[in-house]
């Protein structure tokens, strides 16, 4: 088995759709010190990234702010022909391109590599970013002094956004790639994203889709049954891969053996019809258990969190209702929902504790608009939990 590529949008690179993703392999979240290191654990993301080449998922994809991983992964690149692979990393946003410039030799020094495929801005998760970006003397002036110089190939972005960032970061014109999420669980929400990323030609890398995507990792036995005779976690492959826009997925390896169910779901599925009857088993479930009328309209119309009374973000809190009540996903329901309002921009908005006090006239294009604060009131009850809620780069 081996795994396909795709043209990587203005790129031109051939990316395989499967990427090597480095956040969940390395020693913890936070930087250590060389020697403080386990062996036990270096050598078995040595082995999970040979795993990865041999099985043709030649992107390796990381960040400064994945604690040790850069380093991490800088002992064992060198040993590898660096034509065999593509490297990506990120770097947050940062007020001058000095700043940006200084992180980015901190993260040079620990890949050990002199030049990365890929280097992505990471976090363009508010309106203000883009600004803070583009302006004179900001990161994206900083990316384009180091692609002068031979050491950075590709300018990107990643966002755990919406539509009323994305969108406009992709319409600048300034990225050849945008890491984003998106999969069955976020559309349609976050499909304008992909959209207008398509729209600029731009290489589109799909974030934790088996996460993010509803927990699959362990799935629940509904959603486990309606995907059958696929894995959810390979149907979700399949369902963003068989969009010609979606180019490549991060599959968050923690072990060698992480990548097989991915790899033979590609290798073997990526044309397969199953792939949509499946999608309308799904529907068709959805549409019973919580009507028509609802699975078709509820994201319209609704506000963005920066427009609504408190910041209550309603897209997400229906979101998580929605898929909850659905398809059984109350433990990735209650795991989002606590991230709101503690975890800052990479998580932004509030939960929906205040209903009652609220103006709901921002609703006033929802055809839903008389249902929706009873049903946000019914998703904290359900999902809220006295304790603060951490980012995984945070636990």
């Amino acid at each position: 088995m081996s795994v396909p590529t795709r043209r990587f949008g203005r790129t031109e690179v051939q990316m395989p759709v499967l990427s090597c993703g480095g956040m969940r392999y390395q020693q913890g979240w936070d930087d250590l010190e060389p020697e403080k290191i386990d062996p036990k654990i270096q050598d078995n993301l040595e082995a999970t990234v040979h795993r990865a080449l041999e099985l043709g998922i030649s992107h390796i994809e990381t960040a400064r702010g994945y604690g040790p991983s850069e380093m991490q992964l800088g002992w064992v690149l060198p040993e590898i022909d660096r034509e065999s692979y593509l490297l990506q990393t990120k770097i947050g946003v940062k007020e001058t391109a000095e700043e940006f410039l200084e992180v980015f030799e901190t993260s040079m020094k620990n890949l050990q590599v002199d030049y990365v495929d890929f280097l992505s801005i990471h976090g363009i998760n508010l309106p203000e970013h883009i600004d803070t970006c583009l302006k004179k003397g900001g990161c994206v002036e900083a990316v384009r002094k180091l692609q002068q110089e031979g050491r950075v190939r590709f300018c990107g972005f990643s966002t755990h956004g919406g539509p009323e960032v994305v969108v406009p970061a992709c319409e600048t014109g300034e990225f050849d790639y945008v890491n984003l999420h998106w999969y069955f669980i976020y559309d349609p929400l976050h499909w304008p994203m992909v959209e207008a990323a398509a729209k600029q030609d731009m290489g589109v890398f799909i974030i934790s889709p088996n996460d993010k995507g509803g927990m699959l990792y362990k799935p629940t036995e509904k959603m486990a049954a309606l995907c059958n005779p696929l894995t959810p976690m390979q149907w979700n492959d399949l369902y963003c891969l068989q969009r010609p826009e979606v180019h490549t997925l991060s599959i968050g390896a923690a072990k060698p053996s992480d990548f097989e169910e991915h790899v033979e779901a590609v290798s073997r599925h990526l044309d397969d019809p199953i792939v949509g009857d499946i999608e309308q088993r799904i529907i068709r479930s959805l549409e019973n258990d919580l009507g028509a009328d609802w699975m078709r309209h509820w994201h319209e119309g609704l506000p963005f969190y920066l427009d609504v009374p408190g910041e209550i973000n309603v897209r997400e809190i229906l979101r998580l209702w929605t898929f909850d009540r659905g398809l059984g996903l109350r433990e990735f329901a209650k795991m989002r929902y606590n991230l709101l309002g503690n975890a800052s921009h990479w998580f932004p908005g509030q939960q929906a504790a205040e209903v009652d006090s609220v103006d709901w006239s921002c609703l006033k294009n929802s055809r839903f608009a008389d249902r929706i604060p009873d049903l946000l009131k019914e998703a904290h009850a359900l999902y809220w939990e006295d304790k603060e809620a951490k980012r995984l780069s945070e636990s």
